[in-house]
C-alpha cells in the first residue's frame, strides 16, 4: 500500500496544476496515470521517429496565458523550470471554398486591412469586437479565477455592468447567431466560424456565443501561443516542480475503483490490486462518466448518477501527424503565406451543418473544418534541420454507420488522404514526395491512447449551455467537491472545460486548500 497526503488520480495538466499548489502548501502528493507518461492531452512525443517532436493532442496554449499560474508565474514555471512561449506571426491563415484565403496577423491593424479586402463594414465590426472584448475580459477573468460558488458569478458581475445585458444575451446565443449578427461577408463569416469551432463545440449550440469573441480576441492580442519545444514542456515544468517538492509518480497505473471508508473516499485501487491511500484528500481527473462507475450508485446519489449518464462527451477528433521536408506554403494572389496555425473552412452554413451531422451520427459528405498546425515554422527544434512537423486535425464521428467504430481501421488512411488533398489544393508545393512519414489516428485510436478522451473527444465534453458553468459536470456539483466526501474533481469535465487553460486545476486547488484549513491567498494571487 502506498500512502500520501493527497492521491491524484490522473496526470493531465489540470491535475498536475492542482498538485503543484497543494505541494507548495507542504502536502505530499502521489500522482497516478494509466498512460506511460504524465501529461494527458498536453504531451509531446516522438511518434514519427527521433527528432520529430509531435504534439499528440494540444498545440496552442493561448488561453492559459491569462491564468495567474503563467501570467504572474505563481509557481515559477517560467523563472525556474524553463517554460517559455513563442507567439507566431501570422496568427492564423485559412483557405476557403472558392480559393480565397484570409490571414490573421499579430498586428490588429493588418488583420483589419485583411478583412477590409472583403468588407469595410466587417473590418470595422472586427475592430469593435476587439474593443468590446477588452471590456469583458476583466469581468470574465474575475468570474473564472475562482471556483463556482466561491465568488461572484459572471451573471452577477454582468448584472452590475451598464452593458451587462448585451453580454448576457451574446453568451446565451450560439456562435453562429453572433457571427451572423455582427458580420455580413460570407468569407469573413467562414473565417470566424473556423475560429469558433476550434473548441469542438458545434457552433449552432445555445451558449456558444462567447466563442466568437473568446477565441479570436485573445489570439489577436497574443497569437496562438505555443510552448518552445512542444506542448509537453508545460508538463515538464509542472512535473519538475512536483519532483522538487517530493511528489511521487506512478504511471502505467490503471485506477478502477475508489476506496471508501464509510461514506468517505480515502484512496483508489488499481487494476493490479495496489492500493493508494490518502491521508487528506483524493483529487481526480478521471472522466466523470468513468468516475461514476468506480463506486456504488448509492454513494453518488441519484442526481449525480443521472448527470453523469446524460453528460455529453463532445465532438470526436481525427488526427494525422506528418514528418515532412517542407512546410505547407499557401499560394495567394498577394504572395506565399506560411502559418503555424492554418487550415480550411467551409462556408459558415456548412460549418454549422457539419456540427449537426456529428451530433446526428452522420458522416458529412465533405470535410468542412480542418486545422493544419506546423509548429516547426516558429520552433525549428521540433524537427531535424530543414524538416517540419505537420498535424492535420478535423472533427468527425466515432460510430460509423453500418460498420460502427471498428470500421475506422479500414477507412482512416483514406480519410487522412482527403485531409492532405485539401492542403495540396492550396499548397501545390506540398507534394507527396515532401511527406517522409505519417501516423494517422481515428477517433477510436485517440480513445485507445487516452481513455479520458471518450469516443476520441479531447476537450472533456460539450460546452454548450447544458454542460457549462454550474451544470458542469453535474448540476449541484460544479465546485470541484464530489458527492463522496474526501473526493475532488478537476480537469476538462469541470468548469470552464477543456483546452489548455489550467483554470480547473488552479480552482480545484483553492477548494482543497480551503477545506484543509489553509489560507488560499498564501499560495496564489486572488
Amino acid at each position: 500500500m502506498i500512502t500520501a497526503d493527497i492521491i491524484v488520480a490522473g496526470a493531465g495538466h489540470n491535475s498536475l496544476v492542482t498538485a503543484c499548489y497543494l505541494a507548495s502548501a507542504g502536502y505530499s502528493c502521489a500522482i497516478l496515470d494509466a498512460r506511460a507518461v504524465p501529461g494527458g492531452g498536453a504531451t509531446t512525443e516522438e511518434i514519427l521517429g527521433p527528432g520529430y517532436a509531435i504534439d499528440t493532442c494540444s498545440t496552442g496554449h493561448t488561453l492559459i496565458q491569462q491564468n495567474p499560474l503563467i501570467r504572474l508565474d505563481e509557481l515559477g514555471l517560467v523563472a525556474k523550470h524553463g517554460l517559455s512561449y513563442i507567439d507566431p506571426d501570422p496568427v492564423a491563415h485559412v483557405a476557403l471554398p472558392d480559393g480565397e484565403q484570409i490571414t490573421m496577423f499579430l498586428d490588429p491593424e493588418k488583420t483589419i486591412r485583411e478583412y477590409a479586402r472583403f468588407s469595410e463594414q466587417d473590418a470595422e465590426s472586427y475592430r469593435t469586437l476587439l474593443t468590446e472584448f477588452a471590456e469583458l475580459r476583466p469581468m470574465l477573468a474575475e468570474a473564472r479565477s475562482k471556483p463556482i460558488g466561491h465568488g461572484k458569478s459572471l451573471a452577477e458581475i454582468l448584472a452590475a455592468h451598464p452593458r451587462g445585458g448585451i453580454w448576457s444575451r451574446r453568451m446565451a446565443m450560439s456562435a453562429n447567431d453572433v457571427i451572423c449578427h455582427e458580420f455580413k461577408n460570407r468569407h469573413i463569416r467562414a473565417f470566424m466560424g473556423w475560429m469558433a469551432f476550434q473548441t469542438a463545440v458545434p457552433i449552432d449550440q445555445a451558449g456558444t456565443g462567447l466563442l466568437a469573441y473568446q477565441i479570436i480576441a485573445p489570439r489577436q492580442a497574443r497569437s496562438w501561443s505555443i510552448p518552445r519545444g512542444g506542448s509537453g514542456r508545460l508538463i515538464d515544468a509542472l512535473v519538475g516542480y512536483l519532483r522538487d517538492h517530493g511528489a511521487e509518480f506512478h504511471c502505467d497505473t490503471q485506477v478502477n475503483e475508489l476506496i471508501l471508508d464509510g461514506e468517505r473516499c480515502v484512496g483508489v485501487r488499481a487494476d493490479d490490486g495496489r492500493e493508494f491511500r490518502a491521508r487528506k484528500a483524493v483529487v481526480s481527473t478521471i472522466h466523470v462518466k468513468h468516475l461514476a462507475q468506480m463506486a456504488p450508485k448509492s454513494a453518488w446519489g441519484e442526481s449525480f448518477v443521472f448527470g453523469a449518464e446524460t453528460y455529453n462527451v463532445g465532438v470526436p477528433f481525427f488526427a494525422s501527424y506528418i514528418a515532412t521536408m517542407a512546410p505547407p506554403v499557401f499560394k495567394t494572389a498577394r504572395g506565399d503565406v506560411t502559418a503555424v496555425s492554418a487550415g480550411y473552412a467551409g462556408w459558415l452554413e456548412d460549418l454549422v451543418q457539419s456540427g449537426r451531422d456529428i451530433y446526428d451520427g452522420v458522416m458529412s459528405k465533405n470535410i468542412q473544418w480542418m486545422l493544419a498546425a506546423t509548429p516547426s515554422l516558429a520552433d525549428a527544434g521540433r524537427a531535424p534541420e530543414g524538416h517540419h512537423t505537420v498535424k492535420l486535425l478535423t472533427h468527425t464521428i466515432y460510430d460509423l454507420p453500418g460498420t460502427g467504430p471498428a470500421g475506422w481501421e479500414g477507412l482512416k488512411e483514406q480519410f487522412a488522404d482527403r485531409l492532405v488533398e485539401i492542403v495540396q489544393r492550396f499548397c501545390p508545393g506540398f507534394t507527396d514526395d515532401v511527406i517522409l512519414s505519417r501516423l494517422t489516428k481515428s477517433p477510436v485510436d485517440i480513445e485507445v491512447a487516452n481513455q479520458h478522451m471518450i469516443h476520441g473527444a479531447p476537450h472533456g465534453g460539450d460546452r454548450s449551455y447544458t454542460f457549462s458553468g454550474p451544470q458542469r459536470p453535474v448540476p449541484g456539483w460544479a465546485a470541484h467537491k464530489m458527492p463522496i466526501p474526501g473526493l475532488y474533481q478537476t480537469g476538462g469535465t469541470t468548469h470552464p472545460g477543456g483546452s489548455i487553460t489550467g483554470i480547473p486545476g488552479r480552482n480545484a486547488a483553492m477548494v482543497v486548500l480551503g477545506d484543509l484549513g489553509e489560507t488560499v491567498s498564501d499560495f496564489m494571487e486572488l
